[in-house]
């Protein structure tokens, strides 16, 4: 089998798809169509696979290639030694991951000069021959025929044939697989502090005498051990069980010099099983299975992350609509920045109702005419420091408007990041003479608007709904996230006239450079009248147009058919959907009765099959169609504003800000995020939180611990109310870290509004049993 149907053939039994799809796809990649692209408009010749299913086949064939790549090096290598057999050349085209290759060629690859080497020039390879060929001889006898100048002695002797036994052993793949299978399954990761560390690593108390099965270590705990010792808090190791593991796997390497007797050359054979296993393969295995945990935890950490992100850009917006923009402060004042329905910033103040200035009137009163005079729906106001007392005062000023003004709706939403696009590039191109601070309220404004639009302009690890995200591969991690920005970007579509470059560079076929030589087109020629007009921006060429065309909104244009996801080759096949109703196109887009007479399978052609029929039918029912939510948000109570306000048994609104692999962060409204751990998701079992709650999600929670001295929040979202968590096996004995301070609303709409509390036990706060356990270990890293 030739390497692409080998490849292919391996990527189909992973996707659960057929190995004539992945090729077909993996053709279509490689001529440089975007997985967005193939995953919508090439349903046909893929056979609708998926874009979950074409991004693991991307990302499985970098893989995959390079491990031909190594095969086909191996093989060379080893034919030019002459030392390739036909077992040999079939055990390495069954290799299936780069660890097995690599075992298999360890006796071939070129090394530097061993003692396995240098017993072999001293001609003690035929006493290692001669002692595993007669198990009945003495070794210290049979080695005193190979003494000379340079082995002076019988233990010299016997130690070059050790060297030569030992290397044969380290080299054997089906030893190597064998002990990597055993450890796999049984080592334990063992954690110790570091004498005189103890207070300096405080926070990673928890590891200072830990050991847990290497198998069943969680990414985020991993992630939290792998940080302490490389902070030198903790030193790590992996072995067996400190019991009996090393005898067990002495055994294993025993077992392949087949050492069963009781004679004196298998007795001194087991001996030189346990020094190999010892002194050359515990070690070797040890740096490979800390590489492997390293690598899963970093891998599990990037797709909380990737998920997380998911989650936030497919946040509904507010939609266009005249927004007041608050960057809450003290000393410093609230910025306040009013974009219109298009996100263009209109005026901007500074306000200062708190201490030192107290000007509270002057506050209200500046609030006041800048809703009258943009007429303002929507107040946006970040989380950051004041923000609940900010939002009273907005609240107040509301209440003074005549009734005759319609009053805007205030909403709280996430300002993580906002500082970070304030400072950047970006936003001093955008607003060149506006004060950085004011920039973050434009920011915060825009981002209720339409949260996608906005938080495409911020590095995704400035959003905060990372795990670790510091600690794991930075190449991987910016690979993953670009992948999810791109699928949401071109899931949502993009107005053509109105999206930013930023936004336009994630969309399928564009890139940074296209997007600006767009956008500079739309700002030398005016908007674009349709989709075709995109040829004569400077660069573009047909290739980039097919692959960006479906995903770009014209409204209004001259060709109803571009303000779809139809995408412009499927113009011709769509009119004849529409004739065959004898109506115009512009009264079907829209009714979702229009079609019903009409089957799919009556416009079917060579070039265009059911699958894309059906989605133009779809399209012209519902034209550009968002698939984000409707926006809602969750309602802040009213007299909770700090974590002194808080007592267990209070049941509150909230929005998710952050999940991971040990639960969720909820923004209550009291600038301290609280954790559901994940014993306390639901009333039943919950594996990955993931299951049950999504960033950016309204839920309702109930208090069951208040640590106001170590900021701590522990709520739960069982119906119980936290009381049976004792009994959850779940909560029992887990232990799980939080990688971020506790600023609230980390989600991209926290709520406002009034919600009612019930008052709870008088504990002071703390709460007992397993969840007080669980909750412990989940803030201990604060």
């Amino acid at each position: 089998m030739d390497t692409p149907a080998r490849i292919a053939r391996t990527i189909a039994t992973e996707i659960s798809a057929r190995p004539e799809q992945v090729g077909a796809a993996v053709k279509l990649l490689d001529e440089g169509a975007t997985v967005p692209f193939v995953a919508r408009y090439r349903k046909e010749v893929t056979g609708g696979l998926d874009d979950t299913q074409l991004r693991t086949l991307s990302d499985r064939l970098s893989y995959l290639r390079e491990l031909e790549a190594r095969r086909d090096t191996i093989l060379k290598s080893i034919k030019d030694q002459d030392k390739l057999t036909d077992d040999l050349a079939k055990a390495i085209v069954a290799a299936d991951t780069k660890a097995q290759l690599e075992d298999i060629y360890l006796p071939y690859k070129p090394k530097r000069r061993t003692k396995a080497m240098i017993a072999r020039e001293n001609g003690l390879e035929p006493l290692a021959q001669a002692i595993l060929a007669d198990r009945n001889a003495d070794p210290e006898h049979v080695a005193q025929g190979f003494l000379s100048e340079t082995v002076a002695t019988t233990k010299d002797a016997l130690n070059g044939a050790r060297d030569i036994i030992t290397e044969g052993l380290a080299e054997n793949a089906n030893l190597l697989g064998e002990l990597r299978g055993f450890l796999q399954r049984e080592a334990r990761l063992t954690a110790k502090v570091i004498e005189g560390q103890e207070q300096a690593g405080a926070k990673f108390s928890d590891y200072f005498d830990h050991s847990e099965l290497w198998a069943n270590v969680p990414s985020h705990r991993a992630l939290a051990m792998l940080r302490a010792q490389k902070e030198g808090v903790v030193t790590l190791d992996i072995g067996p069980d400190p019991e009996d593991g090393a005898d067990r796997a002495e055994t294993i390497v025993a077992a392949h010099l087949q050492t069963r007797g009781t004679g004196p050359g298998d007795l001194w054979l087991r001996k030189v099983a346990g020094w190999t296993w010892r002194v050359k393969l515990s070690l070797s295995m040890m740096v490979e299975l800390m590489a492997d945990l390293r690598a899963r935890a970093q891998e599990e950490a990037i797709q909380v992350f990737a998920r997380n992100l998911k989650d936030l850009l497919f946040a509904a917006p507010a939609g266009p609509r005249a927004t007041l923009g608050l960057d809450p402060g003290i000393r410093t004042g609230v910025k306040a920045a009013v974009v219109d329905a298009t996100g263009k910033l209109l005026a901007t103040e500074t306000l200062y109702p708190f201490q030192p200035k107290n000007d509270l009137r002057g506050a209200q009163a500046t609030i006041y005419k800048l809703i009258a005079d943009h007429k303002i729906e929507l107040i946006a106001i970040g989380n950051g420091t004041a923000s609940r007392e900010t939002e009273r005062m907005v609240a107040d000023t509301i209440k003074m408007l005549p009734k005759s003004v319609k009053a805007p709706t205030k909403v709280v939403v996430s300002e993580a990041g906002a500082s970070v696009y304030s400072a950047s590039e970006l936003a001093a191109r955008e607003f060149p003479d506006l004060d950085v601070s004011l920039r973050g309220a434009v920011s915060i404004a825009r981002r209720l608007q339409d949260p996608l639009a906005e938080l495409v302009k911020i590095e995704p690890k400035s959003i905060g709904v990372g795990q670790y995200q510091h600690d794991v591969d930075q190449h991987r991690l910016s690979k993953m996230l670009e992948a999810v920005i791109e699928d949401v970007v071109n899931a949502v579509g993009v107005d053509l006239n109105m999206a930013s470059a930023p936004l336009l560079a994630h969309v399928s076929g564009l890139g940074p450079g296209l997007a600006e030589a767009v956008v500079a087109h739309r700002d030398t020629n005016g908007a674009f009248a349709s989709r075709r007009e995109l040829l004569k921006v400077a660069r573009l060429g047909p290739r980039a147009y097919e692959q960006c065309a479906g995903f770009l909104r014209i409204r209004d244009g001259k060709e109803p058919l571009d303000a779809s996801s139809v995408h412009p080759e499927a113009y011709k096949v769509a009119r004849e959907i529409v004739n065959a109703c004898g109506r115009d196109i512009r009264q079907i887009m829209g009714d979702d009765t229009a079609l019903a007479s009409l089957r799919a399978e009556q416009f079917v052609t060579d070039t265009f099959g059911l699958p894309t029929i059906r989605d133009i039918f779809a399209e012209l029912e519902k034209p550009g169609r968002d698939p984000r939510p409707s926006f809602v948000t969750a309602s802040f109570a009213d007299g909770v504003e700090t974590m002194a306000d808080l007592k267990p048994g209070m049941v509150l609104e909230g929005t998710v800000t952050n999940v991971a692999a040990f639960g969720a962060f909820v923004d209550i409204g009291v600038h301290q995020d609280g954790l559901v751990h994940v014993s306390q998701l639901a009333d039943r079992f919950v594996k990955d939180p993931h299951e049950v709650v999504k960033t950016g999600q309204v839920v309702k929670v109930t208090v069951t611990e208040v640590d106001v001295a170590r900021k701590r929040i522990g709520l739960t979202m069982r119906k119980d109310g936290g009381t049976s968590a004792r009994d959850d096996r779940n909560a029992r004995g887990q232990r799980a870290e939080q990688n971020r301070g506790g600023k609230g609303g980390r989600g991209s709409n926290a709520p406002t509004g009034k919600q009612p509390m019930k008052s709870g036990p008088k504990d002071g706060g703390q709460s007992t049993g397993a969840l007080g356990a669980a909750l412990k270990d989940a803030f201990k890293k604060r």
